[in-house]
């Protein structure tokens, strides 16, 4: 049975206009992502990879190329249509959480939960992330790593078709990164949401069935991993 695309990218560029300078973020990326598949997007600073994301996650549009999500063409899409398509669709994990914080973590959640027809409960996705009895602590009196978890619950909540995950171990310890990683590769296979990680670590991409490899701007390479690394196991 062939794999359902979510979403395909077709000879998409992104350039920036600075002036009288062009930087050519990305350049014609062929690109699709499968229904329920963990893949990691892997390249150094400056490889286009959150450029990339962006532009999947509909912060951005391509300057030409076309992106196709559930039969419409974002390229094309107008400001309501991508807000419709970022509120309903995609979760969001950054590398520095983005809480508000004089919020509660419950009350982070539930600003995202609040946006979609059918969240997870809130109570319930803050008890699979671990954090079931720190729901009341503002930001400020979490660690590190639980402030990744509440912010892994936020994106989570709103029960997306895509999760999309910028260096989302880059401000961690490698104990709790690794702890991190574990929960998103258990999002992936219970709720079976398409999880993208960019990251320039490569040990990452050892988690990943398939490693997106990118360079200056392009996908240089494709690689498939029949047999991922459960996330426990992955050390850098």
């Amino acid at each position: 049975m062939a794999e359902e695309v979510l979403m395909r990218m077709e000879n998409v560029s992104r350039t920036f206009v600075m002036g009288e300078i062009r930087v050519e973020a990305l350049k014609d990326t062929c690109l699709d992502l499968l229904k329920g598949e963990l893949v990691v997007i892997l390249g150094p600073s400056g490889s286009g990879k959150s450029t990339l994301l962006n532009i999947i996650g509909g912060l951005d549009l391509p300057s030409s190329g076309d992106v196709f999500f559930g039969g419409k063409n974002l390229s094309h899409a107008d400001d309501e249509d991508l807000t419709d398509f970022r509120r309903n669709e995609i979760g969001f994990v950054f590398q520095f959480y983005n809480l508000i914080s004089d919020l509660t973590a419950r009350e982070n959640v539930e600003l995202a939960a609040n946006l979609v027809e059918r969240p997870i409960p809130v109570e319930q996705i803050m008890s699979d992330v671990g954090l079931g009895e720190r729901m009341d602590h503002f930001p400020s009196q979490l660690s590190g790593g639980e402030q990744q978890r509440v912010a892994i619950a936020r994106a989570a909540a709103k029960n997306p078709r895509l999760l999309l995950c910028d260096e989302p171990t880059g401000a961690l310890d490698f104990q709790t990164g690794q702890m991190i990683l574990s929960l998103l590769s258990r999002i992936n296979q219970e709720r079976g949401s398409t999880v993208v990680i960019v990251t320039h670590n490569t040990a990452i991409s050892a988690m990943a069935r398939r490693v997106i490899r990118m360079s200056s701007g392009r996908v240089v390479e494709v690689s498939y991993n029949p047999s991922p690394l459960p996330p426990e196991r992955i050390e850098w």
